[in-house]
Parts: structure tokens; C-alpha cells; sequence
């Protein structure tokens, strides 16, 4: 398939950035365009019968991710707040650190207790250790770090939550969601929560949060003696759907994130992993044979779509001059591949960090 006609953007750059930004495409813009140009001739009528598309959505997200509990939320960092102020307040908090803000920043500023573990090449042992000398009861963490890119393998999370299964595991999705197929329910996650915008490639406004039983069951306990509203609208709305999803749905931005599921499914989830993991360990191994990346991060066995690369100022003037695009991120450039990225797009890469292009 010849993405450059699906997404125009890779006429113009190499894009290596969709941990920043995913791209749109064109049957998703003119999806768009209809459902508004409906929405201008109908008002009201359209409104009353677009339902549908948030019901599909829903039922999709329970079928790609193998999910009971699909809450729908405008981002990531909406839901998580929104879950956190469901907690009781005595949660103690293992967190990573440099984890992406959207994570520390609430559980710090809410006056959770928390505890940090430093990410390295033993970050696995790291946290057992913190978990045995902390006890938290909760761990939250991005399963992909957006500056290193290191990912959790999804053996070790089984691993924690059949040894400690009283801890709830609370993750961020957000640079992992849309890399590959994934089954929530037999992850030993308790919650996953992600933005569309990036590998989902569904644009901004439109997320979702997956629950596990165990923590449906701890989530906003002081509203369960409450009543719910009787407004004949709101009919079949429990306390958590009314605090994660309060007010109206975006049909436009909700239906931009079942209508990119839907092509991700086309193309194949297991697709885009193969293609995604061949490409990305082909590029490590470039980049480690340049001196780039250290050996243990090359070994790991679980590893994401993102490289950070410690490139010197000169070198990242150059990549941009290539229109290579990328981000800076921590103290190094942070390189993202998905699956309509190609091996001569990494070989123009390579050439310009060896000086040839």
C-alpha cells in the first residue's frame, strides 16, 4: 500500500513524530467533512440520530482491546483526573520518575502519598524492591516512557498483579495504544487510559479509559447512596459514567476515533506490530552499531516505537534541514516509527547522521 496517498503529509517530511503528534488521513478528512456537512443541514435531526456512532465506538473499543468497562474521555489526562478524584484519599502511590507530567502532577498535587522509582536498566527489580519496602496500593505509570521510550514488558505487569494482586495497576496508554493488539482484560491492568491523537492517529479531543471489575468496584463510592438524575436523557447513566462522561459527546471527534479504529483494524493490528517491530529493531541496531544507543537498551525484550537518540546540536539542525521531522525531548531526540514509516525513510535518517545526505 502506498501510504504517501492516504497521508499527504509524507510528501512533504519524513515523519518521525507521531509520539508527538499522530497524522491525519485523507478518507478520515472527508469522513469528517460529511459527517459536518450532515450535521449543517440537519440540526437537531442530526444530533437525534448520530447516537449510533457513540455506541459503535464503544462496542469497537471493547472488541480491539477485549474490554468490559469502556468510558469514553476527551484525553488522557481528563480521565485520570477524573479517576483519581474517585479514590479515597489514603492511596499510596508508586510512581516512576520523569513519567509524563499528566501522571505525577495530579497524584502529587491531589496529596497522595507517593513514592518514586528510578528508571534504568533494572527498573523491573527497582520496583519490586520499592513495592516490598513502600507497599503502595497503587502503581501508576505510562506503559511506553515518552522520553526514553522504554516500555513495560506485559509479562512483568502479569507478574506484579499475580503477586501483589491487592495493588491496582493504573496505566497510562497513550504512546502504546494503536502499536499493537492488546487484551486488557487478561493484562493484569486495572486501568488503561489513552489519548486518540497519536498512534491512533484519530486526532485531538477524543479518548478512552478501560476499567478492571476490581477498581469499577473502589471508583466513586460516596455517590452510590446518591440518586441519579431522572431526566429521561440521562435514563441508564450510572454514577461512573455520569463523572466520566459528563454533558454532551462529540460525534465529530468521538466518530474521528471509530472511524480510525476501524481503518487500524483494516490494515491489521498485528500488521502494524510486525511491520512497527521490524523496522524499530532494524533502526536500533544501526543506531547502536553508530555509538547511539547502549547495548542494554537494544536487549531488552519488550521494546516500543520510540528511540531517543543523544544527538549533538549540529546534528539536529541537519535532521531538521533533511525535513526529517522529530522532538526534543529530555536530554536527547526522540525518534517514533509507525507503520507508514519505511526502510528508506530510516536509511535517510542514517545518512544524514552519517554525514552523507
Amino acid at each position: 500500500m502506498n501510504f504517501q496517498d492516504l497521508f499527504p503529509v509524507l510528501n512533504e517530511y519524513t515523519y518521525f513524530n507521531t509520539a508527538y503528534s499522530g497524522i491525519l488521513y485523507q478518507p478520515l478528512i472527508e469522513w469528517r467533512q460529511q459527517h459536518d456537512q450532515e450535521y449543517l443541514a440537519g440540526g437537531s435531526n442530526f444530533r437525534l440520530e448520530s447516537g449510533t456512532i457513540i455506541e459503535n465506538l464503544r462496542l469497537r473499543l471493547a472488541e480491539i482491546f477485549q474490554a468490559k468497562n469502556v468510558l469514553l474521555t476527551p484525553n488522557f489526562s481528563f480521565g485520570f483526573n477524573t479517576l483519581l478524584n474517585g479514590l479515597e484519599k489514603n492511596h499510596r502511590f508508586l510512581l516512576l520518575q520523569e513519567d509524563y507530567p499528566s501522571v505525577a502532577y495530579p497524584i502529587k498535587s491531589s496529596g497522595f502519598e507517593f513514592n518514586e522509582v528510578k528508571i534504568d536498566e533494572n527498573l523491573e527489580e527497582n520496583i519490586l524492591i520499592a513495592i516490598d519496602a513502600f507497599k503502595p496500593t497503587i502503581f501508576a505509570f505510562s506503559m511506553v516512557q515518552y522520553i526514553s521510550g522504554y516500555k513495560f514488558s506485559e509479562n512483568f505487569i502479569k507478574k506484579i498483579k499475580q503477586t501483589y494482586p491487592e495493588i491496582l495497576l493504573i496505566a497510562d496508554g497513550t504512546q502504546f495504544c494503536g502499536t499493537k493488539a492488546f487484551n486488557f482484560d487478561n493484562s493484569g491492568l486495572d486501568a488503561l487510559l489513552s489519548s486518540g491523537y497519536k498512534w491512533l492517529l484519530s486526532g485531538f479531543g477524543n479518548g478512552f479509559c478501560l476499567l478492571s471489575d476490581q477498581l469499577v468496584g473502589k471508583l466513586y463510592q460516596d455517590k452510590s447512596a446518591n440518586g441519579l438524575p431522572t431526566a429521561p436523557f440521562l435514563q441508564g447513566k450510572s454514577h461512573l459514567a455520569m463523572s466520566f462522561e459528563p454533558g454532551h459527546i462529540d460525534t465529530l471527534n468521538f466518530g474521528s476515533l471509530d472511524y480510525s479504529l476501524n481503518f487500524l483494524q483494516s490494515v491489521g493490528f498485528e500488521n502494524i506490530e510486525k511491520s512497527n517491530q521490524l523496522l524499530c529493531d532494524k533502526a536500533r541496531t544501526e543506531f547502536y552499531n553508530r555509538g547511539l544507543l547502549p547495548e542494554w537498551m537494544i536487549n531488552r525484550e519488550s521494546q516500543s516505537t520510540i528511540i531517543s537518540l543523544p544527538l549533538k546540536t549540529e546534528m539536529v539542525e541537519k535532521v531538521e534541514k533533511a525535513n526529517i521531522l522529530c522532538s526534543a525531548r529530555g536530554a536527547g531526540t526522540r525518534f517514533s516509527f509507525h507503520f507508514y514509516n519505511t526502510v528508506d525513510d530510516l536509511q535517510k535518517l542514517l545518512d544524514v547522521v552519517d554525514g552523507k545526505y
